[in-house]
Order: structure tokens, then sequence, then C-alpha cells
């Protein structure tokens, strides 16, 4: 009974995402993809693995149409390095990204964060959101209690071996609890901002 209690929070963020976790290739179409952040490469400049791959992801879907604008959503004072703008240049210099369509978060500190801000600062109501398997119902989950109309994307995971997934599996099953304390007590985001048009703007461009 206790271990059934302990996984109730991964249960309601596997179940809630049910039919909302695509691959890329058959991902739908939204005008807005989010990319949530992770670490930096050790040169504090380039995004990690598993970053790079996340924004590869973002930038196939934006080639093929199913997305408009990129949102990069993660920490602009983390500790490996600024995340969003690792992402953003990454996306304009090396993955062909026009720089007009990518719109940089530099606060949204966690997944919860960058659901609440993306409502709330970005006035997103749809989106897609890539992130790695092991992330992505989480972050799914949450953008969608808080009532974004959001699909999830997995991202491609150069590197990520066995060992390295099942560690990541473990480490979600328990971000679950928290996830689920913080949208069942409604918690506001670390950092809050008045609404910015940006990525407004970037769509009518």
């Amino acid at each position: 009974m206790a271990l059934l209690l302990a996984s109730l929070p991964w249960l309601w963020t596997t179940t809630a995402a049910r039919g909302h976790v695509y691959g890329e290739a058959d991902a739908p179409a939204a005008d807005v993809v989010i990319v949530l952040g992770t670490a930096v490469a050790a040169d504090r400049r380039q995004p990690g693995d598993r970053l790079t791959g996340r924004l590869e992801t973002a930038a196939a879907l934006v080639t093929s149409g199913r997305a408009r604008v990129v949102l990069v959503s993660g920490d602009g004072g983390g500790a490996s390095g600024d995340e969003t703008a690792a992402m953003t240049a990454h996306l304009t210099e090396r993955l062909g990204v026009d720089a007009r369509r990518v719109v940089a978060d530099p606060y949204g500190l966690d997944t919860y964060d960058t659901c609440a801000r993306a409502r709330d600062v970005y006035g997103i109501e749809r989106a897609l959101i890539v992130t790695q398997s092991y992330h992505l119902s989480r972050a799914v989950t949450l953008c969608r209690h808080l009532g974004l109309d959001v699909d999830g994307v997995t991202a491609r995971c150069t590197g990520c071996g066995p060992v390295l997934l099942v560690g990541k599996g473990v480490r979600d099953y328990f971000a679950s609890g928290k996830a689920a304390w913080d949208a069942v007590r409604g918690r506001p985001p670390a950092v809050r901002s008045p609404a910015d048009p940006a990525l407004q703007d970037a769509l009518k461009g």
C-alpha cells in the first residue's frame, strides 16, 4: 500500500500524458515548440549532448513546417552556464533557425516554471514541447494541468545508453512527487515577469 501511494504522482504524470506523446516523425503541428533546458557542456557555451538532441528535434520540427517559433526555456544563470544563451546560439548558428523565430525565457528554472511562464508571460495556449523520453510525460502533464494545449515530442538522445536512461527514469520517478505537489498547491513560478510580447511578435513576422 505504501509503495502504491508513493507511486501515485508518477502514475498521474504517466497516464495523464497518454495520447499526447509523439515521435519526431509523427508530431502534430503547432505554432510554437517549447524546448526545455538542461546542462550546458563543459565550455559553458555549447549545449550538452542531451540539450543538443532537444534542439536538433526542435529545429527539425521548424524545418518540416510543424512549428513556426521556438521558445527556449531554461536557467539563464545555471550552474553549468547560461542554458538559454547556448540554446539560442546553437539553433541560429549551427542549425539554421532564423533568429527572428527564436525567443528565450531565462527564467524557466524547472519544468513547472517553464509551463507557467509560457502561459502567463508569453501568452502561449497551444504548443509542442520537446525533451527526452524519460522526462516527456511529466512535462506534458504539468503543462496540460496548467491549461496549455500541449503535445510532447520525444527528443533525440545521442549517447543515451541503457544505464543513463534507467538512472534518469528513476530520477524522474521521484521528481513526479514534486510535480504533483506543485500542481496541487498551484505554486507560482519562482520568477514572476510582466507579459512579454516577444513570442507573439515572432509569430506575426
